[in-house]
């Protein structure tokens, strides 16, 4: 079969064409996929998800190449040899190739500084990132961040171009396949030369802004997620309402919000100390109240450190000849148990005590703990009535 025509490799720009249908076979969910003789359309291809829009008002949803022919998944059957025209979503192609172009310059850099090389690369809806076999470092990313954005503001020319045998021979550039042959060339006017089958704007200027939002050490080098002109503003946007959110609910300047959360914190160890404290004495009190009985205890408590809850019951477990048992939650959202007793082998009556408050847990014969999905008056019931 003829190989398609790649419209968007002579003009990355052209977002509407005309073409005529090659092949329409019918696949086995009901779609279609449909074969034009040219398109603008590009395939999910090189780590970069495929182009949107419509081939004669009908919505195209999902573009794949293979051997040089370009496969459209679509809705609707077409006649073959009919003329078609196609529309992609342009706005949606444009922020790709803005953070595309944009990861090149960076992979650019990373290589001629550090000798790194790319070796991985997702450009999705919502993330791009791009797998280097290097580790960097906080400065490193800073540094290779702003020369990115200095390639951008110097408004540099962007050509891609097939080159030919004898070019490509005494060529040097980056990529990530060992390939000989229709390898189509990204010059970055001396910041870059990459292998790349993607769209790309026309001139670095175009991208606006690159922004390294993050890195991580990934596979014993590093992968790092940037965004580029418009979804570097959306993400600036996002980020902005959430600092500004931030501010106003601490009542610091949005420049100031680290030393505003930080004294937030300060206050709230303090508090929460104060907070033990009190805690301790309500429950020596209510311990010290607790009158002794020859039937279970079951008391339900606002425990939120269940290491403390552990050891009021260790205490309080000298009040009961039978269980002492300690619920913490809300019927609701369930309860967190722990049961104690001197005298009954709580393990060995595990599974009766799980069989009614609908539980599950362990434990020794001394001591079992918990959580169950009983309601606080069933739990009661069963505690008034037991006979373990």
């Amino acid at each position: 079969m003829i190989k398609t025509q790649r419209l968007f490799d002579i003009d990355s720009k052209l977002c509407e064409f005309d073409a005529t249908v090659v092949e329409c076979n019918e696949c086995e969910n009901g779609c279609f996929d449909l074969i034009l003789d040219k398109t603008v359309f590009f395939p999910n291809e090189g780590g970069q998800a495929c182009d949107t829009g419509k081939i004669n008002g009908c919505c195209v949803l999902s573009v794949d190449e293979k051997d040089g022919v370009i496969i459209h998944k679509v809705s609707d059957a077409f006649e073959v040899g009919s003329a078609v025209h196609g529309e992609i979503d342009f706005e949606v192609r444009f922020r790709k190739m803005q953070n595309h172009t944009g990861e090149h310059i960076i992979s650019g850099i990373v290589h001629r500084l550090y000798g790194y090389s790319n070796v991985g690369f997702h450009l999705g809806d919502g993330d791009v990132t791009a797998d280097f076999d290097g580790e960097l470092g906080e400065a490193d990313i800073r540094k290779i961040e702003e020369l990115a954005n200095g390639v951008v503001f110097a408004c540099k020319k962007v050509k891609a171009y097939y080159p030919s045998a004898e070019q490509l021979e005494s060529m040097q550039y980056r990529s990530k396949l060992d390939i000989t042959s229709g390898v189509r060339i990204v010059d970055i006017d001396g910041d870059d030369k990459c292998a790349c089958c993607a769209p790309h704007v026309d001139n670095t200027g175009e991208i606006g802004l690159i922004k390294i939002l993050d890195y991580i050490r990934y596979k014993g080098g590093v992968r790092i997620h940037i965004q580029c002109g418009y979804d570097a503003l959306r993400d600036y946007n996002q980020r902005y309402e959430q600092v500004r959110y931030v501010s106003m609910a601490i009542s610091s300047k949005q420049l100031e919000i680290g030393e505003g959360v930080e004294r937030l914190l300060q206050e709230q160890g303090r508090l929460k100390g104060e907070i033990s404290a009190l805690r301790r004495e309500l429950l020596a009190y209510k311990l010290e109240k607790l009158e002794c009985s020859d039937a279970s205890i079951c008391l339900f408590e606002d425990f939120s450190d269940m290491l403390a809850a552990r050891n009021f019951v260790n205490e309080a477990v000298c009040k009961t000849r039978r269980v002492f048992a300690l619920f913490c939650g809300n019927d609701n959202e369930g309860y967190k148990y722990i049961m104690a007793s001197q005298t009954v082998d709580l393990k060995a009556n595990m599974a009766t005590i799980s069989a009614a408050i609908g539980g599950k847990g362990g434990g020794s014969a001394k001591m079992i703990q918990g959580s169950c999905n009983a309601k606080q008056h069933e739990i009661e019931k069963f505690f008034k009535e037991e006979s373990l």
